[in-house]
This record gives structure tokens, C-alpha cells and sequence, in this order.
């Protein structure tokens, strides 16, 4: 019994890191979590949900990009460690869905793919993260090694978006465009221009970006 309230009190100390954006306190409580053998799943639910309360915030104009930069890296920094311990162990783990990103050639920008990775896999996705400066052909490597429903592509700069259109058309001839499903969003992208090369979805927030995986998914209650 003592063991399982001292669990559940470092999982809830771990969802109060989101919220107070410190992430170094929540690496080193997920790395207790895991050495005490508490329930990592528990552990990713808790951020989760935590995740999901700055994003709602953050669309009412409570918080602001700051604060969602802040509670994404904690959720980052604490979903490596526990989602290692998950393979490591072996247990089972429903993904939400595959999903590759990256932030396309030309742009070297991170923030924003990297808070878009933090709230998809806080969502449930297995998230294979490319980095920056990915070419359309590095792209459709990881395209044809990990098989994703989704593929999900950053701009920041109006110099790169083109970029995004010419993925979308090397998915084309190489004839695997329909076996996946395409979001994108940068500053300068738009819906407009979302329609006009062909993808799928558009997200303008990171907590946006996770809703539209789970809507491309078809699971838009989560």
C-alpha cells in the first residue's frame, strides 16, 4: 500500500512539472518512476492529460506560445525516459498511429516540430522524429522504412514551403501518396495553401497538430 501511494504521489508531482514547465525536475522523476518499477503508462497518462489542459488553455488565450514551448519540453524530456523503459520491458503499447515529421530542407527552425512531436506522442502516437533541414528524399526513406499513417511537415520560412509540395509529388510517383495521410503547418502555410499542394490536414498550434492526427485517424475523441 505504501509502495503504491508513493507511486502515485511521484506521478502527480511529475503531471505538477508540466504545468510549473520544469524539466529537469520531470526527468528526474520519471527516471524514479521507472527504477521503483511504478507504472510507466500511468507515468504517459498523467502527461497526457496535463498536456491536453495547457493546449485547451492555450486555445481560450490563457496561456501563450511561451508557456506551450516550456510545457513540451517537459513532456518531451519525460516521455524519452519512460517510453524507453516501455520497450524495454516489452509491454504492450497501443499506438494512436505512426507518425514521421520533420522540418523540410532549406529550414533549420526546431521550436515548432519539436512541440508538435511533444503533444502527438503525449496523444499516443509512436512519433519518428527526422529533425531539420530533411530533404524530400530522406523524407521518403523514412516514408518507405517506417510505414506511417501520418507524415507531417514543418516550414517556417516562405523560401521552404515549396518544399512540402515537392514531398507530396514524390509520394505521387513513387504511387504511395494514398497509403498516408499528410498534415502541415510552419507560419507561413495556410489552409489555402494546404488545399493547393494536396495535403491532407492543416494546424497552425502544436495542440491543433495533435487533434488533427487523431481526426486523420479517425479518432477524434482520443
Amino acid at each position: 500500500m505504501e509502495s503504491s501511494q508513493q507511486d502515485s504521489n511521484l506521478i502527480k508531482d511529475l503531471e505538477k512539472c508540466v504545468f510549473e514547465y520544469n524539466a529537469e525536475a520531470a526527468e528526474l522523476l520519471a527516471k524514479q518512476i521507472v527504477e521503483l518499477g511504478a507504472d510507466p503508462f500511468a507515468a504517459v497518462d498523467c502527461l497526457t492529460r496535463a498536456i491536453r489542459v495547457i493546449g485547451d488553455r492555450f486555445g481560450t488565450g490563457e496561456l501563450f506560445l511561451p508557456d506551450l514551448v516550456g510545457a513540451g519540453r517537459v513532456v518531451d524530456t519525460a516521455m524519452a525516459v519512460l517510453e524507453e523503459e516501455i520497450r524495454r520491458t516489452g509491454k504492450e503499447k497501443k499506438d494512436k498511429g505512426i507518425v514521421v515529421i520533420g522540418t523540410v530542407r532549406g529550414d533549420l527552425h526546431s521550436i515548432g516540430k519539436n512541440m508538435v512531436v511533444a503533444f502527438c506522442r503525449a496523444t499516443g502516437f509512436r512519433v519518428i522524429d527526422l529533425g531539420e533541414n530533411v530533404s524530400a528524399e530522406k523524407f521518403m526513406e523514412a516514408v518507405k522504412d517506417h510505414r506511417p499513417d501520418i507524415l507531417g511537415m514543418s516550414s517556417l520560412l516562405t523560401t521552404t514551403m515549396t518544399e512540402q509540395q515537392r514531398v507530396i509529388e514524390s509520394l505521387g510517383e513513387k504511387g504511395i501518396r494514398k497509403d498516408i495521410r499528410i498534415m502541415v503547418g510552419g507560419g507561413p502555410v495556410t489552409q489555402e495553401f494546404s488545399r493547393r499542394i494536396g495535403a491532407d490536414g492543416y494546424a497552425a498550434t502544436a495542440p491543433a497538430a495533435a487533434k488533427l492526427a487523431l481526426k486523420l485517424m479517425g479518432q477524434e475523441g482520443g
